[in-house]
C-alpha cells in the first residue's frame, strides 16, 4: 500500500505547504529514522521518506497522508520560526551531546548527575516542541491548511512520543533520588 506514494509526491506536498506559507527552506533527504526534522544550524528540513510513511501508517487513524504531511511540515516550519532560541541553546546542546558520547547508556542511567542531564535535555526538547506546535497552529489558522481536529490529533500523537520518553527517564531519576534518600535516612 505504501509503495504507491513516491518521494516526489511527498516532496511536492511539503514544498506546496512551504510555498503557501512563504517559508521556503531547503529540503534534504535523510535516513535518520525521524520522519521530519528541522536542522536549525543548517536551516533546512530533513525528511526520511520511508520513516514518514511508516509513522503515518502507525497512527492507525483516518488522517490522510497529505494532511499528515502538511501538519508535520508546518510543525517543522514552527521550529524554523523559533530558530533564534534554538541557536541560543546550541552551546548547552553540544555539551550534552558530547557528554552522552563519552558514556554508554547503562552508565548514563545509573549515574544521577548524568540522568539529570538527560532530563534537562528532554525538558529542552519538549519546550522547543511545544513552541513549534504553537507556531504551527498559528500558521494553520492563518492559512487553513488542515482541519483543526486533524491538526490537534497529529500534535497530540507527536507530543506523546516526547512525553513518554521524558516520563520514563524522570521515573528512573526519581527512583534514584528515593533510593539515595533511603540510604541517607
Amino acid at each position: 500500500m505504501l509503495s504507491r506514494y513516491t518521494n516526489d509526491y511527498i516532496e511536492e506536498i511539503i514544498k506546496s505547504v512551504m510555498n503557501t506559507v512563504k517559508m521556503n527552506l531547503e529540503l534534504r533527504q535523510d535516513h535518520s529514522g525521524v520522519n521530519m526534522s528541522y536542522n536549525f544550524i543548517g536551516n533546512y528540513i530533513g525528511v526520511d521518506f520511508e520513516r514518514l510513511l511508516s509513522s503515518w501508517e502507525e497512527t492507525h487513524t483516518s488522517i490522510s497522508l497529505e494532511s499528515f504531511i502538511k501538519v508535520l511540515t508546518i510543525h517543522e516550519l514552527g521550529h524554523a520560526a523559533d530558530r533564534l532560541a534554538l541557536l541560543e541553546s546550541l552551546e548547552r546542546t553540544i555539551e550534552i551531546f558530547q557528554t552522552k558520547k563519552r558514556y554508554i547508556l547503562s552508565e548514563i542511567y545509573n549515574d544521577r548527575s548524568l540522568l539529570a542531564m538527560l532530563i534537562e535535555e528532554h525538558e529542552m526538547n519538549i519546550t522547543f516542541e511545544q513552541t513549534a506546535w504553537v507556531n504551527a497552529e498559528q500558521v494553520n489558522q492563518k492559512y487553513n491548511l488542515v482541519h483543526q481536529s486533524t491538526f490537534r490529533l497529529v500534535k497530540k500523537l507527536s507530543l506523546e512520543s516526547y512525553q513518554k520518553l521524558y516520563l520514563e527517564d524522570l521515573k528512573l531519576y526519581e527512583n534514584q533520588l528515593e533510593n539515595l534518600n533511603e540510604k541517607t535516612a
